[in-house]
């Protein structure tokens, strides 16, 4: 698997410690134990990865293997090969068949993919609509 054109590549044989923030797109195919912010950019966690962290960022793409929650804004894609061990937070939710779950998982409020009812909601309460958009 190729990463995207422009983003930056931390390879299988890098292992980080610590935290990883960033404001660019990033190919994580190593080991990482910590946290990872990228908040207006697209994370790619690669299939020879192995993820001990929290993930905070715009759009996720998950081949390889994460214990920690997953919180996405945007997008989070878990391909065939994924597996996740922990809480998802996410605007939009893409589950290829074959990738594992154990945890909750708990649609949240995105601007863009935020369906809105126009039913009255009783004061007080919180509505929420999950939007599952098919793959193409």
């Amino acid at each position: 698997m190729k990463p995207a054109e422009g983003s930056t590549v931390i390879g299988r044989s890098v292992t980080i410690r610590g935290e990883l923030t960033g404001n660019e797109d990033l190919f994580m195919d190593g080991d990482i134990e910590g946290t990872i912010t990228l908040p207006g950019s697209r994370l790619t966690i690669g299939p020879n990865a192995r993820v001990l962290a929290d993930i905070r960022g715009l759009d996720i793409i998950v081949f390889g293997s994460v214990t920690g929650n997953i919180h996405a804004a945007g997008r989070l894609e878990l391909r065939q090969s994924a597996s996740v061990a922990g809480d998802i937070f996410a605007g939009r939710l893409s589950i290829e068949e074959s990738a594992t779950i154990k945890g909750r998982v708990e649609p949240k409020a995105a601007e863009a993919s935020s369906v809105r009812d126009t039913r009255a909601v009783p004061e007080g309460k919180v509505q929420e609509t999950l939007v599952l958009e098919p793959k193409a």
